[in-house]
Protein backbone atom coordinates (compact mmCIF):
# COMPACT_ATOMS: atom_id res chain seq x y z
CA UNK A 1 0.00 0.00 0.00
CA UNK A 2 2.85 2.36 0.75
CA UNK A 3 4.12 1.95 -2.83
CA UNK A 4 0.68 2.81 -4.25
CA UNK A 5 0.58 5.89 -2.03
CA UNK A 6 4.14 6.84 -2.99
CA UNK A 7 3.21 6.56 -6.67
CA UNK A 8 0.15 8.77 -6.15
CA UNK A 9 2.24 11.49 -4.50
CA UNK A 10 4.99 11.23 -7.13
CA UNK A 11 2.38 11.53 -9.89
CA UNK A 12 1.12 14.82 -8.48
CA UNK A 13 4.63 16.19 -7.97
CA UNK A 14 5.66 15.28 -11.52
CA UNK A 15 2.53 16.81 -13.08
CA UNK A 16 1.87 13.62 -15.08
CA UNK A 17 -1.65 13.06 -13.77
CA UNK A 18 -4.05 12.83 -10.88
CA UNK A 19 -3.25 11.76 -7.32
CA UNK A 20 -3.73 8.04 -7.82
CA UNK A 21 -1.39 5.06 -7.74
CA UNK A 22 -1.85 1.29 -7.81
CA UNK A 23 0.26 -1.84 -7.62
CA UNK A 24 -0.42 -5.50 -8.34
CA UNK A 25 1.29 -8.01 -6.06
CA UNK A 26 1.82 -11.74 -6.60
CA UNK A 27 3.52 -14.01 -4.08
CA UNK A 28 4.50 -10.99 -1.98
CA UNK A 29 6.28 -9.15 -4.83
CA UNK A 30 5.13 -6.15 -6.83
CA UNK A 31 4.73 -7.29 -10.43
CA UNK A 32 3.18 -4.11 -11.84
CA UNK A 33 2.63 -0.46 -11.06
CA UNK A 34 0.25 2.14 -12.40
CA UNK A 35 -0.45 5.81 -11.97
CA UNK A 36 -3.19 8.03 -13.29
CA UNK A 37 -2.18 8.92 -16.88
CA UNK A 38 -5.46 10.43 -18.10
CA UNK A 39 -4.13 13.89 -18.94
CA UNK A 40 -0.62 12.86 -19.97
CA UNK A 41 -1.85 10.26 -22.47
CA UNK A 42 -5.21 11.80 -23.41
CA UNK A 43 -6.84 8.53 -22.41
CA UNK A 44 -9.88 8.79 -20.10
CA UNK A 45 -9.50 5.09 -19.23
CA UNK A 46 -5.87 5.44 -18.05
CA UNK A 47 -6.69 5.38 -14.35
CA UNK A 48 -4.02 3.98 -12.03
CA UNK A 49 -5.83 0.70 -11.44
CA UNK A 50 -6.44 0.09 -15.15
CA UNK A 51 -2.81 0.91 -15.99
CA UNK A 52 -1.59 -1.44 -13.23
CA UNK A 53 -3.91 -4.23 -14.41
CA UNK A 54 -2.73 -3.83 -18.02
CA UNK A 55 0.90 -3.90 -16.92
CA UNK A 56 0.35 -6.93 -14.66
CA UNK A 57 -1.44 -8.93 -17.33
CA UNK A 58 1.30 -8.14 -19.81
CA UNK A 59 3.99 -9.18 -17.29
CA UNK A 60 2.18 -12.43 -16.48
CA UNK A 61 1.11 -13.20 -20.03
CA UNK A 62 -2.50 -13.69 -18.98
CA UNK A 63 -5.82 -11.86 -18.95
CA UNK A 64 -6.67 -12.67 -15.34
CA UNK A 65 -4.89 -11.92 -12.10
CA UNK A 66 -5.51 -15.15 -10.20
CA UNK A 67 -3.27 -15.35 -7.16
CA UNK A 68 -2.72 -11.57 -7.16
CA UNK A 69 -3.74 -8.69 -4.96
CA UNK A 70 -4.24 -5.08 -6.03
CA UNK A 71 -3.39 -2.14 -3.81
CA UNK A 72 -4.80 1.23 -4.83
CA UNK A 73 -4.26 4.58 -3.19
CA UNK A 74 -7.98 5.37 -3.41
CA UNK A 75 -11.24 3.44 -3.45
CA UNK A 76 -11.80 2.66 -7.14
CA UNK A 77 -14.23 4.52 -9.37
CA UNK A 78 -16.97 2.46 -11.08
CA UNK A 79 -14.84 1.88 -14.21
CA UNK A 80 -11.84 0.70 -12.21
CA UNK A 81 -13.95 -1.42 -9.90
CA UNK A 82 -15.41 -3.13 -12.96
CA UNK A 83 -11.92 -3.67 -14.39
CA UNK A 84 -10.74 -5.12 -11.08
CA UNK A 85 -13.65 -7.54 -11.00
CA UNK A 86 -12.95 -8.59 -14.60
CA UNK A 87 -9.26 -9.11 -13.79
CA UNK A 88 -10.25 -11.38 -10.88
CA UNK A 89 -7.52 -10.71 -8.32
CA UNK A 90 -7.84 -12.51 -5.00
CA UNK A 91 -8.18 -9.32 -2.96
CA UNK A 92 -8.21 -5.52 -3.21
CA UNK A 93 -6.93 -2.98 -0.71
CA UNK A 94 -7.44 0.80 -0.87
CA UNK A 95 -6.31 3.91 1.02
CA UNK A 96 -8.46 7.01 0.47
CA UNK A 97 -12.25 6.68 0.22
CA UNK A 98 -14.47 7.80 -2.66
CA UNK A 99 -15.68 10.55 -0.31
CA UNK A 100 -12.07 11.73 0.10
CA UNK A 101 -11.78 11.84 -3.70
CA UNK A 102 -15.05 13.77 -4.02
CA UNK A 103 -13.72 16.36 -1.59
CA UNK A 104 -10.97 17.23 -4.12
CA UNK A 105 -13.28 17.24 -7.16
CA UNK A 106 -12.93 13.58 -8.21
CA UNK A 107 -16.60 12.74 -7.67
CA UNK A 108 -17.88 9.55 -9.28
CA UNK A 109 -21.20 9.51 -7.44
CA UNK A 110 -23.06 10.70 -10.55
CA UNK A 111 -21.97 7.52 -12.37
CA UNK A 112 -23.29 5.32 -9.59
CA UNK A 113 -26.58 7.27 -9.78
CA UNK A 114 -26.76 7.04 -13.58
CA UNK A 115 -26.31 3.26 -13.54
CA UNK A 116 -29.41 2.94 -11.36
CA UNK A 117 -31.60 4.99 -13.73
CA UNK A 118 -33.62 3.52 -16.60
CA UNK A 119 -31.76 4.16 -19.88
CA UNK A 120 -34.32 6.72 -21.04
CA UNK A 121 -33.71 8.87 -17.93
CA UNK A 122 -29.90 8.98 -18.08
CA UNK A 123 -28.04 12.17 -18.97
CA UNK A 124 -26.27 10.41 -21.83
CA UNK A 125 -28.83 9.81 -24.59
CA UNK A 126 -28.79 6.08 -25.30
CA UNK A 127 -30.50 4.20 -28.11
CA UNK A 128 -30.29 0.57 -29.21
CA UNK A 129 -29.61 -0.03 -32.92
CA UNK A 130 -29.30 -3.08 -35.20
CA UNK A 131 -29.69 -5.73 -32.47
CA UNK A 132 -30.49 -8.49 -34.96
CA UNK A 133 -27.26 -7.78 -36.87
CA UNK A 134 -25.24 -7.46 -33.68
CA UNK A 135 -26.49 -10.83 -32.42
CA UNK A 136 -24.59 -12.54 -35.25
CA UNK A 137 -21.30 -12.11 -33.37
CA UNK A 138 -22.85 -13.67 -30.25
CA UNK A 139 -24.19 -16.62 -32.24
CA UNK A 140 -20.76 -17.17 -33.80
CA UNK A 141 -19.12 -16.94 -30.35
CA UNK A 142 -21.51 -19.49 -28.92
CA UNK A 143 -20.58 -22.09 -31.56
CA UNK A 144 -16.90 -21.16 -31.95
CA UNK A 145 -14.25 -23.73 -31.17
CA UNK A 146 -11.64 -20.96 -31.02
CA UNK A 147 -13.07 -19.12 -28.00
CA UNK A 148 -11.39 -18.90 -24.63
CA UNK A 149 -13.88 -18.63 -21.79
CA UNK A 150 -13.23 -16.02 -19.14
Amino acid sequence: MREAIRLSIENVESGRGGPFGAVVVKDGAIIARGTNEVTSTNDPTAHAEVVAIRNACKALGTYQLDGCEIYTSCEPCPMCLGAIYWARPDKMYYGNTKEDAAAIQFDDQFIYQEIELPKDRRHLPTEQLLRDEALEAFAKWESSELKKLY
